[in-house]
């Protein structure tokens, strides 16, 4: 996992309005170079705090949550840079899930990104950026009390897109190193007794488990590979190049899925047997998508810009768009469906402006 350039503060407790799956205002500092916008950007600015803050109520420079009613609490509170957000999903008969409106639960600036839901669905474990010193770790949004815990704290070492270890002892995490080497690391749940889980194979950016000595990875170069590794004896072979940043994996299988690029600029889901047979496409890809996730039934999601498109089961599989969030002014590239298909977990970003060119 690449470094990103995003910072953050330490400082992440939301606070939730009582009441299901609602998450009340957490307040955040103004973000570096705000002091060198332009007056039409400041304008913008001003006039997402006022509609994000309510009336009355300015953002507290110090983070503290301030104090509001319910329906304040209710409204939406945009991205500054990457946030994660939760949202329900409604499933009605064997149709595509809809999607409920999206609360923003780490609401700060920099880099709040690859989220991924605890096994038992009590939280999400997701990567955030520490403002001051540029360290990622891995924190802990627990659901039931509203709060956010730091999972890991390794500094110089950084810590990428957590995951469930398959033998339920812990978390793998993709660590970026103090010499900037990218492994696979393995971590307590409570992030203590690290240990490297792959001594020579790097720079590694994703990783998605077959079972609980096999890993599928995306490993950095040119083009990047995918590459399945065996813990017990440290090799990886390729099994595909060129493929996308997402690789999840397939519920109630051993399979892997992930996204191969073609010179044309489209591409496809592909299924990477568990068993060790050569991948097959499952679907076309949503133009301009990037990454997958799936529900536990088998229905993939997938989003592209502002909208998401979910293809349920079946031969020929479909896309359909179950949700269009432009109205909020977002574009949402990472997903991630809680174990009982009650949530999903979305990372969000303030969607480009049509600036005029003249």
């Amino acid at each position: 996992m690449m470094k990103p350039t995003h910072a953050m503060p330490t400082m992440m407790k939301p606070t939730r309005a009582r009441h299901a799956r609602s998450v009340g205002p957490f307040r955040r500092a103004a973000p570096p170079g705000a002091a060198r916008s332009t007056p039409f950007v400041l304008l913008l600015a001003g006039a997402l705090l006022v509609a994000a803050c309510g009336p009355g109520d300015a953002p507290d420079p110090d983070g503290a949550p301030a104090d509001r009613d319910a329906s304040a609490a209710d409204a939406f509170v945009p991205p500054r840079d990457a946030d994660v957000f939760l949202a329900d999903l409604r499933w009605e008969g064997s149709g595509p899930p809809g999607i409920g409106d999206p609360v923003n639960v780490s609401r700060r600036p920099g880099y709040d990104n690859q989220p991924w839901f605890l096994p038992d669905g009590s939280g999400i474990w997701y990567t955030a950026v520490d403002a001051h010193t540029g360290q990622a770790d891995i924190y802990r949004y627990d659901l039931a009390v509203e709060e956010v815990t730091r999972v890991t704290m390794s500094s110089p070492e950084s810590e990428y897109s957590a995951t469930p270890l398959p033998d339920g002892s812990g978390i793998s995490t993709i660590r970026v190193e103090a010499d900037s080497t990218q492994r696979l690391w393995r971590f307590d749940a409570d992030g203590s007794d690290a240990a490297v889980l792959l001594e020579d194979v790097a720079p590694v950016g994703y990783h998605a488990w077959i079972d609980d000595s096999t890993v599928a990875l995306f490993v950095l170069g040119d083009p990047p590979t995918l590459r399945v590794a065996d813990l017990g004896t440290g090799g990886a072979r390729v099994v595909a190049e060129d493929i996308g940043r997402s690789l999840q994996p397939i519920p109630g299988t051993r399979d892997v899925s992930f996204v191969q690029r073609h010179p044309d600029g489209t591409a496809t889901i592909m299924r990477l047997p568990g068993d060790g047979g050569d991948p097959v496409p499952i679907v076309e890809a949503v133009a301009g998508g990037d990454f997958h996730a799936w529900a536990p039934d088998g229905t993939i999601l997938m989003a592209a810009g502002a909208v998401v498109h979910a293809a349920s089961p079946a031969e020929t599989r479909t896309w359909t768009p179950v949700a269009d969030f432009s109205r909020l002014g977002i574009s949402i590239s990472r997903l991630a469906v809680s174990p009982d298909a009650s949530q999903i977990a979305l990372v969000a970003e303030p969607a480009a402006l049509d600036l005029p060119t003249n």
